[in-house]
């Protein structure tokens, strides 16, 4: 058979598919390494960590009696209250048809545990929550939640002196000092007048000249906080003494020192793998399960600084 007409679009491909697939960017995740994780918890759903007050002092004459008072005491209550599932099928007629079937499939497991720990980072970072709501939560006279002191509530250089200076006043070591930020914060930071004019403030060149994030950590720390930006900070919308955050961010300042970590927590069961054949729906089936709690420890060493996101 002859070929009368030769027709180019009999062999080009108008479509071609890549032998790739496309997968979605990921922030970072880092919560965890700020919880002291109980390993003395081996059943059970609630677990009770009794504690010690100070010894008091007084005057002393000759002669006189001395008073004698017991410790204070107290219970702190920690509980198992998160149970997590992230579940995934694939029928037998997708297998047979798909070209990508491998390549999904080699995901589902990976894209779950991802799915799981993202929820324990936000819920991690939203333990802020348990600090009183609009309420400066004053320690040891110095303010633990609070609202940006910028113009539009945003942050300034001044709250964080002022969150190291919180922490201080609750005997909070100034080691291994943590800030996290959203990305909001970072861009103020970024654009401070105070920091950009870097003739007057020469202690700021290496921050202006190399930028101030390099991947999750900060090039520079801000008086003694190791910055980190995360986009899984929890929302605030509220009013502390007369300063109203609409649409703000819970930015969290604290030690990372490893015995005096703000958050306590425990796992009852780390992500699970099952997967099974379901043969009345033709298809294979994949769950991934978990079980933990988290609470907020030590509200000493815990600052929150609310700030406006709007304004970038």
């Amino acid at each position: 058979m002859a070929f009368t007409t030769q027709n180019v679009n009999h062999l080009t491909r108008s479509s071609v598919w890549s032998s790739q697939l496309k997968d979605v960017l990921e922030d970072d995740l880092m919560a965890q390494s700020y919880v002291n994780w109980m390993t003395e918890f081996p059943d059970g759903d609630t677990f009770n960590i009794p504690s010690i007050g100070q010894a008091q002092v007084e005057s002393y004459s000759e002669n006189d009696s001395v008073t004698y008072a017991p410790l204070d005491t107290g219970n702190f209550q920690f509980s198992i209250t998160e149970y997590l599932a992230s579940g995934i099928y694939i029928t037998e007629k997708a297998k047979q048809d798909m070209y990508y079937m491998n390549q999904l499939v080699s995901q589902f497991v990976p894209k779950q545990e991802r799915a799981i720990m993202e929820q324990v980072e936000s819920t991690i970072l939203g333990l802020q929550s348990q600090q009183t709501a609009s309420n400066l939560n004053n320690i040891n006279g110095a303010p633990h939640r609070f609202v940006g002191s910028g113009t539009n509530e945003v942050i300034t250089a001044a709250d964080f002196a002022k969150a190291r200076y919180s922490l201080k006043k609750a005997n909070v070591p100034d080691t291994n000092l943590v800030a996290i930020v959203d990305p909001s914060v970072e861009y103020t930071i970024n654009t401070l007048s105070n920091i950009v004019n870097v003739s007057n403030n020469p202690m700021w060149e290496g921050i202006v000249s190399s930028g101030i994030a390099t991947g999750m950590r900060f090039v520079k720390n801000v008086y003694g906080f190791d910055v980190y930006v995360s986009n899984n900070l929890a929302d605030a919308n509220e009013t502390i003494s007369g300063v109203t955050t609409a649409a703000g961010k819970a930015n969290l300042f604290f030690s990372a020192a490893s015995d005096v970590l703000p958050f306590i927590g425990a796992w009852r069961q780390m992500p699970k793998v099952d997967s099974d054949y379901n043969k009345d729906k033709q298809r294979d089936e994949y769950v991934v399960t978990a079980r933990y709690g988290v609470k907020l420890y030590r509200p000493e060493n815990l600052v929150c600084v609310l700030t406006d996101t709007d304004q970038v």
